[in-house]
C-alpha cells in the first residue's frame, strides 16, 4: 500500500487516484477527515506522532509525508526556526532507532515543531521491514535543511535521493507556490519532474519539448477575457436574497457576480447598477491584508495562497484598466471582494466540485495546507511508473 502522513483534505490522494492509484492517509484534522470522506479517500483519523508504525511494515510500497508546516511557514510565528535544532535532533535519535521524542519536546517552543521528525520514525521502521520503494515529501522552503538530513540517512540505506526547491507555476499550477521536496528511491534514479511550463512560452527546440506558459487564474477559473468588468454584489441584493458568511463581510463572490452579470448597489449609491461604455476594471488576487501583500494580475498565476489568520485573507481587488481610460461619471471601483473557498480550491488545483467540507474557515483552512494535486502528480507519476496526462486536471466547472 501508499501511506500518506499527514494527509490534509486530498492533495496527494487526489493525484493518486487520477494516477488510478489508492492511498490509506492518516490525519488527525476532524474536518480534512470529513471533506477526505466525502471524496472517497481511505482515511484513519489519529495523531501521526502516536500511531504505531508495526502495522505497516512489510505492506508499504511508498511514503508520502507533508508535516503540518505552521511552525516553520513565513505566515506563522516560526517558532520552529528556534526549535530547528531539536527537531534535527530527533530525526537523528529516530534513524538510529533511539525515540527522545518526549524529552525533545518538553524543550521545544513549539509543540508541533517536532512533528516533522515523524516521517523519520516511520521510515525507520520500514526499513528494517525491507521497504519502502520510494518516498516522496514536501514542505515549505525553510524546511529543506531538515530534507538534505534526511536525505543522508535515506541514502546510507540504499536511497537514490533528490531535494531542491519546486515552483509549482512550472508545472500547470496557477499558483508561484515554492516548495522544499524530497524524492527518494530504491529502483530508480531520483530526480525531479521536467517542468512543463514556464513564465514565457518556451517552443520546440533541438535542445527539447516546448514548455507553456504559467497558468493564469483567470485561465483556471474559466472566466475567459480579463477585461470582462466583474463587480461587487452586495449581501442580499441579487437574486437568491441572503448574505453569504464571510468572516470579512457578507459581499457575494467574484465568481457569483461574473455568472450573473449584474449587481446591486450599496446603500449610498456609491455603485451604480450598470457601467459606462469603455469604462472597465483589472482584476486582481491581493494574498492578504499586510502592506507589503504579494498582488497579482487575473491573468498572472495567483502568489502562494495561505490561510488561518485574518490578515491572510485573499481579496480579488480592482484598478481601472490601463488602456480603457475612465471617462467622467464611470463607476468607482469596486470594492475587495473575499476569494471563495471554489475558487482557492481550483487554484490548488482541485477539481471545482471538491466536497470541502466545515464552515469557510475550516475550508480555507484545509486548502492552504494542502499541496497542490498537480504538482503531486508529477512528482508520483515517475514512481508508480505510469503516464501523467494534464487533461486530468481541468479546473473549471
Amino acid at each position: 500500500m501508499i501511506l500518506d502522513l499527514f494527509a490534509g483534505p486530498g492533495g496527494w490522494s487526489h493525484a493518486l487516484t487520477v494516477l488510478g492509484v489508492r492511498d490509506v492517509g492518516l490525519e488527525w484534522d476532524p474536518w480534512a477527515c470529513k471533506t477526505r470522506a466525502a471524496a472517497g479517500q481511505a482515511t484513519i483519523r489519529t495523531d501521526v506522532a502516536m500511531y504505531p508504525t508495526w502495522p505497516w511494515v512489510g505492506r508499504t510500497r511508498g511514503l508520502i509525508a507533508s508535516p503540518p508546516c505552521q511552525a516553520w511557514s513565513m505566515a506563522g510565528k516560526r517558532l520552529g526556526l528556534v526549535d530547528q535544532p531539536l527537531v534535527h535532533q530527533a530525526v537523528a535519535d529516530l534513524a538510529a532507532g533511539r525515540d527522545t521524542r518526549k524529552q525533545l519536546l518538553g524543550a521545544c517552543r513549539d509543540e508541533r515543531s517536532l512533528l516533522a521528525a515523524e516521517p523519520m520514525r516511520y521510515l525507520h521502521a520500514l526499513h528494517t521491514g525491507g521497504g519502502p520503494e520510494w518516498v516522496a515529501m514536501e514542505e515549505v522552503p525553510d524546511v529543506l535543511p531538515l530534507w538534505t538530513q534526511y536525505a543522508a540517512v535515506l541514502r546510507r540505506w540504499g536511497f537514490s535521493i533528490w531535494t531542491g526547491i519546486l515552483n509549482a507555476a512550472d508545472y500547470g499550477v496557477p499558483q508561484t507556490r515554492r516548495r522544499a521536496i524530497l524524492l527518494a528511491s530504491r529502483l530508480r534514479t531520483a530526480q525531479p519532474p521536467e517542468p512543463t511550463h514556464a513564465r514565457v512560452t518556451e517552443p520546440e527546440s533541438l535542445f527539447g519539448p516546448g514548455r507553456a506558459r504559467w497558468v493564469s487564474m483567470t485561465q483556471a477559473l474559466g472566466w475567459g477575457a480579463t477585461d470582462r468588468p466583474v463587480p461587487t454584489i452586495c449581501a442580499g441584493g441579487g437574486p437568491g436574497g441572503g448574505p453569504e458568511p464571510f468572516p470579512s463581510g457578507s459581499r457575494k463572490s467574484l465568481s457569483d457576480a461574473r455568472d450573473r452579470g449584474t449587481w446591486t448597489p450599496r446603500p449610498d449609491g456609491a455603485v451604480p447598477q450598470a457601467r459606462r461604455e469603455g469604462a472597465g476594471w483589472a482584476w486582481s488576487l491581493r494574498s492578504n491584508n499586510q502592506a507589503n501583500a504579494t498582488v497579482r494580475r487575473a491573468d498572472e498565476p495567483a502568489g502562494t495562497l495561505f490561510f488561518g489568520h485574518r490578515a491572510n485573507e485573499c481579496t480579488w481587488v480592482a484598478a481601472p484598466r490601463g488602456d480603457a481610460p475612465v471617462p467622467p461619471g464611470a463607476p468607482v471601483v469596486p470594492e475587495p471582494i473575499r476569494i471563495t473557498a471554489r475558487e482557492a480550491g481550483i487554484l490548488q488545483t482541485f477539481p471545482a466540485d471538491y466536497p470541502w467540507q466545515g464552515n469557510k474557515g475550516q475550508q480555507f483552512s484545509q486548502i492552504g495546507n494542502a499541496v497542490p494535486p498537480r504538482l503531486a502528480a508529477h512528482l508520483l507519476a515517475p514512481h508508480l511508473r505510469v503516464p501523467l496526462d494534464p487533461d486530468d486536471f481541468t479546473l473549471a466547472a
